[in-house]
């Protein structure tokens, strides 16, 4: 009889032992969910109302749920597909023996410079057809992806640069205002954004597996050409979704439509400037996000770097990192819980923010730190480190996704989050050609404070914020 552990990957000790570690962790952490309720169920009812009264509040979560799952379903087939090219599309362009960092670099200078225009069409001509145009890019980028011919890879990377602007802003804009549109509890938002970040976590583990297999079947395209198929699926369930342009009322749903583009490309600029909450929240975003790509291209040199016994298994640790993500989102829900019942409610998403920044500074402190000394022994805590900013990964997408909905004007929010891409992507860019001409402990230090700068900014909110809804649901109502 064969040996069970020669069924078992010959991966070494220390990564076998993490992966059971976190498949643990995940676990656990699920579990909190049955600890902590979510805030839409039945605990909600008071003891005076009355029959009919509870019942409306059990239709509106039974309608909710069902808004939810329409959302979450549409998003976790687009995620799967953009992991699924992310994972394979460097060996992909290696195999073709193209110019690699031109094709990336393409793709990160077209966000830049169509973010500032993109969120306003988005806004003007509806959040659905943005999502439509997107997916449509993608079937056309994948599809561009099986050419040889650089002058096509290229083109693909300029659309390729349209197309993530559209992911990270028409999605979440159509959902958010969508979801006022149909007057749910504002509460509920924080629950959309944190099960998207469980989705997110939970896409990139079985995009690297499902990736592979197709890699193993039809070659390195393989991936590209399961993108296509599951960005069809997506276009068919968006297809059925309602139109919204971020407007409350009629009245303001005509002036919209007979104002100009370029109005509304004046708005969203305005805005962002005048509110120093959202630019706030722009920095930050710039600032995590940034840190956070940073850390992407620094992992993987890092732990071979530290030469640990039996090499550096990537899948494995990438599974291990993407379970943490996962786990974060899990315990977004109780974090935000305790935080509400410990502190005032009114600042509860910039207090949880403010924690989730900070501990993802001091973490990246950690290879900072034992990277600029002798580094032989700090194998265990740099992966350590290494886990715990992944997890405030998790944490921090659905706090960032509800303070986003709480300050940014649902009328101009595809504007204002595209805008929020430009220092974003000069961060990212920053912290790129850092990995090339810094050692890595000073890369790591700045990852760091971007983190912690991330931190004081989201402290600010709470010292220099307000605690009305007035720049989303009540502004339009006021003008």
């Amino acid at each position: 009889m064969m040996d069970l552990a020669e069924l078992l990957p010959a991966w070494p000790e220390w990564a076998m032992n993490l992966l059971l570690i976190m498949g643990v962790l995940l676990f656990f952490t699920w579990a909190t969910q049955f600890i902590f309720p979510d805030d839409t169920s039945e605990s909600e009812e008071d003891a005076n109302d009355t029959v009919q009264v509870v019942d409306a509040k059990a239709q509106q979560n039974k309608e909710f749920l069902a808004f939810r799952r329409q959302y979450i379903l549409v998003y976790l087939i687009i995620m799967l597909a953009d992991w699924m090219q992310g994972t394979h599309m460097y060996t992909l362009y290696l195999s073709y023996n193209v110019n690699i960092s031109a094709l990336f670099l393409t793709g990160f200078l077209s966000g830049a410079v169509f973010a500032p225009f993109l969120g306003s069409a988005v806004d003007k001509y509806g959040r659905k057809r943005s999502c439509i145009v997107y997916c449509v890019l993608e079937i056309i980028i994948n599809t561009m992806e099986h050419s040889t011919n650089f002058t096509i890879l290229l083109t693909g990377r300029v659309l390729g640069g349209i197309s993530t602007n559209l992911l990270f802003s028409a999605f979440e804009s159509w959902m958010t205002t969508e979801h006022r549109k149909r007057q749910f509890p504002e509460a509920w938002l924080s629950r959309t954004y944190s099960a998207a970040s469980v989705g997110n976590g939970s896409m990139a583990i079985i995009a690297g597996i499902v990736a592979q297999v197709m890699e193993d079947f039809l070659g390195q395209i393989g991936p590209f050409q399961g993108a296509i198929g599951l960005t069809v699926a997506a276009l068919l369930l968006v297809l059925q979704w309602e139109e919204n342009y971020g407007e409350e009322s009629d009245e303001k749903k005509e002036e919209s439509s007979s104002s100009g583009l370029y109005q509304q490309f004046v708005d969203g600029w305005s805005t962002t400037f005048k509110d120093s909450r959202v630019w706030r929240i722009g920095m930050t975003q710039a600032l995590s996000e940034g840190g956070m790509y940073t850390f992407v291209f620094m992992w993987v040199p890092t732990l071979l770097s530290l030469d640990p016994p039996g090499g550096v298994p990537t899948g494995c640790v990438f599974s291990s990192l993407m379970m943490a993500i996962t786990i974060g989102g899990f315990l977004f829900p109780p974090l935000q819980s305790i935080v509400s019942k410990l502190f005032t409610c009114t600042f509860a998403p910039e207090l949880s923010a403010t924690l989730i920044y900070t501990l993802a500074g001091a973490s990246m402190a950690v290879p900072a730190i034992c990277l600029s000394s002798d580094s032989s022994s700090c194998f265990t805590r740099i992966i350590v480190s290494f886990i715990v900013v992944e997890a405030c990964v998790g944490l921090f997408m659905p706090v960032a996704g509800t303070l986003r909905s709480k300050y940014v004007p649902d009328a101009l929010q595809g504007a204002i989050l595209n805008i929020f891409r430009l220092p974003l992507n000069a961060v990212v860019v920053l912290g790129t050609h850092a990995t090339d001409v810094m050692e890595s402990w000073k890369v790591f230090s700045l990852v760091s404070a971007c983190f912690l700068g991330a931190a004081l900014l989201q402290f600010s909110m709470m010292l220099f914020g307000t605690s009305a809804h007035i720049t989303t649901t009540t502004r339009s109502k006021q003008d």
